[in-house]
């Protein structure tokens, strides 16, 4: 029997081999794709920076860019520019955003001449071996590119329902750092003030805005001109700056001195106009494209990267849906400022504060007055907002409540130390800038908020930004993490910027108004096209 046993079990191996054959045909080029996307992930995820935000941070510390313009106004005549010639047929785009010049270059395509002005000096040698050469536009472009709570809290429920609104799974308490980076001490309001006086000296001397004109017996001239009467509610702040713009000295009637065009629709307005409505909003937005693109010239030379509008009201995440080319390359500035929401491009578009308004200057309430730890209030729609109350609701001294107050709500703001924001249907309401009028240092709890002027402010030097998963820390954060010392500072530098979260009928220096332009002055593009 001994010998016939290595004959009966190579039998059996040979016989199992056979019959597993096409398995193994199968099975083994599997597991070496497999083994190699897993290799490829994990050499991606270790040697990129293209997104290192952790799943539970607020918002970005957006660091100011290096530089943010530093140039004066662009000069009327070109004393000597550079010529680049670029074969040019009918009907053929020039990819215009990715061409960058340290000097004013006269471009030729065919027998359009456009002098284009572009602050880079990374360019510059590029642009030296290119001149009086003859480049395809895509060669030329690849080469230059390679070298550079408010008193009447109104909570309504959206017309689209947030489907992001979803607290954090329960696991380890993280809390977000007080300041990073930058060599700017922690308390600075400004990320670099002096840099930020200078380019807004600069921005108020040119800055130019070209508003699309349409009269007073336009049939919907009560959505595209400023509002008569004062405005009012949640959404003011689209009002505000509408009026604001058409009194300012950055209006220019001539287009081919504008840096940027003003696309004046009022989302808030559409949506209670009876001939339009939720429902006929993208419509009209997308009719107006195509209006302003066929009766003017300017949208058609930037897809619009040069025009901006502003929309506070809520239905406005989603009323660029039939007009994607205002979605992806218009500067849209807006409340509703969530990386949540597939329509907001953070950096490219920018945040504006939901203001309620209020005349007068602001009270104040010295800190050793402000008896109440923290303060909440406001309509339970979020479940943010229910877990917010649901944690804190028998605490002695943070003070919350499932709806809105009996007692007058300043009260409320001026005795407190610390106002809760917590995010509702949306990322924004008027919490942060009720707190920030009465004084009240915010506690910021709406995740993934692109909050506003966050390119030009340190929030972390007058608010506490926290994720929603440290809400049960909440206590231990105000009264342990913050120190006397540390709270006197922050609601020192909240009497600070309060002038930053003001409307005005009539703009003021370094007001609202004036720091949404800035936004947009940091936004403008650096390339000025001139047809001839």
């Amino acid at each position: 029997m001994a010998p016939r046993i290595p004959f009966f079990s190579s039998s059996f191996v040979h016989r199992r081999l056979k019959d597993s054959g096409p398995s193994l045909f199968f099975f083994v080029p599997t597991c070496l794709a497999f083994t190699t996307c897993v290799f490829i992930f994990f050499y991606i995820s270790s040697t990129s920076n293209i997104l290192s935000i952790h799943l539970n941070e607020t918002h970005l510390h957006v660091r100011p860019p290096v530089q943010l313009s530093s140039i004066s106004s662009p000069p009327s005549t070109f004393s000597s520019p550079v010529t680049i010639k670029i074969p040019h047929e009918q009907g053929q785009q020039l990819d215009a955003p990715r061409l960058h010049f340290s000097e004013p270059a006269q471009v030729l395509l065919g027998e359009t001449t456009f002098y284009m002005l572009v602050n880079d000096s990374d360019s510059r040698g590029v642009l030296q071996e290119a001149a009086n050469t003859s480049l395809p536009a895509d060669q030329l472009a690849e080469a230059t590119e390679a070298s550079s709570l408010s008193t009447n809290d109104e909570d309504e429920a959206p017309d689209q329902e947030d489907q992001n609104d979803q607290l954090p799974e329960p696991g380890e308490i993280r809390q977000q750092g007080r300041h990073e980076g930058n060599n700017v001490d922690e308390f600075d309001v400004f990320h670099d003030k002096a840099l930020f006086q200078q380019e807004y000296k600069e921005m108020n001397k040119s800055l130019k805005i070209f508003v699309y004109p349409h009269k007073r017996n336009d049939p919907f001239a009560n959505v595209l001109l400023p509002v008569n009467d004062e405005p009012g509610g949640n959404y003011a702040s689209e009002s505000y700056f509408k009026k604001a713009l058409f009194k300012s000295h950055f209006i220019t009637k001539n287009p081919l001195e504008a840096d940027l065009f003003y696309l004046p629709f009022s989302i808030a307005s559409l949506r209670h106009d009876k001939r339009v409505g939720v429902g006929g909003i993208q419509g009209f937005v997308r009719d107006y494209i195509r209006d302003i693109s066929k009766n003017y010239p300017y949208w058609n030379r930037t897809g619009g990267a040069d025009h901006f509008y502003v929309a506070c009201h809520s239905v406005g995440r989603s009323a660029m849906e039939k007009a994607t080319e205002v979605k992806l390359n218009a500067i849209q500035v807006v409340c509703s400022s969530s990386y949540f929401l597939p329509g907001y491009v953070a950096h490219k578009d920018a945040s504006v504060p939901q203001i309620w308004p209020r005349k007068g200057n602001p009270p104040i309430r010295s800190p050793s007055k402000r008896e109440k730890l923290a303060f909440y209030a406001g309509a339970m729609n979020s479940r943010v907002r229910e877990f917010l109350v649901q944690v804190w609701k028998n605490d002695a001294e943070i003070s919350v409540h499932r709806s809105r107050l009996k007692t007058p709500y300043s009260e409320a703001l001026l005795g407190s130390k610390f106002c809760i924001h917590a995010k509702g249907f949306e990322v924004n309401t008027a919490r942060i800038g009720d707190a920030l009028y009465y004084g009240c240092v915010p506690v910021i709890l709406a995740d993934h908020y692109d909050l506003p002027f966050a390119d030009i402010i340190n929030w972390n030097s007058f608010s506490v930004v926290m994720s929603t998963v440290d809400i049960p820390i909440l206590k231990k954060v105000l009264l342990q993490e913050i120190n006397s010392s540390n709270y006197l500072k922050l609601q020192s530098n909240v009497m600070e910027v309060q002038k930053h979260f003001q409307w005005h009928d009539v703009p003021v220096d370094y007001d609202a108004f004036h720091m949404v332009m800035f936004e947009l002055w940091l936004r403008r593009s650096h390339l000025s096209l001139a047809i001839n």
